[in-house]
């Protein structure tokens, strides 16, 4: 019996060549794969060129400071990405946990410091009380993800009265806009702090990408931080790291 399972279970190895033939065809496959980087590069400068959709209604939240309008969720920052979970009564693994497919997209949520260090703050968005968000998020580790409870029509009107989605906004003194929302599989790949700054109006804010005149821009790396530091004193980890690295390559004679 274990034998024929282990036979039905086995794996059809491809073949197996030396290093040197490993080597080149995983250069061969590399190239493909800097093409498709490229392709996400040149789609991500799409995204910061698209219109902006004006929010005209106002929308309410609870948080754990009370009530707040989806200004409010900016925290102060330019722009602002909301992840509607879905966690309420009626679905799997209420009260207890949330939905299983948001329970992991918020599993894998890297820390928002880095967005904060571009002027990005993330939330989650729920409809359930702020009471169960505390326990949740206490229960599974997520006290890190600002998550705020939903006292309105927010998730229908932005696209997730059903399922999931992110919708990214940004605003302009008191106006709010929504640029640009992903669902579906476009979820799959949030988590990253890169793939957070990828959808939005501004994108990663570094001088090699695709942006229109006048966003900001700064070298890549020196925005770089220790999240338990975020707010450095002096200079960035990042900066002081990409500076060394300047210099190395000055010594070495390296233009």
């Amino acid at each position: 019996m274990k034998k024929e399972m282990n036979k039905r279970n086995a794996v059809k190895m491809p073949k197996v060549v030396s290093s040197k033939a490993w080597e080149a065809a995983r250069r061969k496959l590399l190239v493909k794969e800097k093409k498709l980087t490229r392709a996400r590069d040149a789609l991500a400068a799409e995204r910061r060129r698209m219109p902006w959709l004006a929010v005209e209604k106002e929308y309410e939240f609870d948080g754990p400071k009370g009530k707040a309008s989806l200004l409010d969720l900016f925290d102060g920052r330019r722009q602002l990405i909301v992840y509607r979970a879905f966690f309420e009564p009626g679905v799997k693994g209420w009260p207890e946990h949330a939905c299983v497919g948001c329970s992991m997209v918020a599993d894998q949520v890297a820390h928002p410091a880095h967005l904060n260090a571009r002027n990005t703050t993330l939330v989650f968005a729920s409809r359930a009380s702020q009471k169960d968000i505390k326990r949740l998020k206490t229960r599974m580790g997520w006290e890190f993800i600002p998550w705020y409870t939903i006292r309105d029509s927010f998730d229908k009107d932005f696209g997730v009265d059903e399922w999931h989605g992110t919708n990214a906004f940004i605003h302009d003194g008191d106006r709010v806009f929504r640029t640009y929302f992903i669902n579906d599989r476009g979820d799959e790949q949030m988590g990253s702090t890169w793939n957070y700054l990828d959808i939005t109006a501004l994108g990663r804010q570094e001088e090699w990408e695709d942006s229109p005149e006048g966003y900001p821009k700064t070298p890549p790396y020196e925005w770089w931080i220790w999240h338990d530091e975020p707010n450095p004193d002096s200079e960035t980890p990042g900066l002081v790291q990409l500076r060394a690295y300047r210099d190395s390559l000055n010594a070495a004679g390296v233009k």
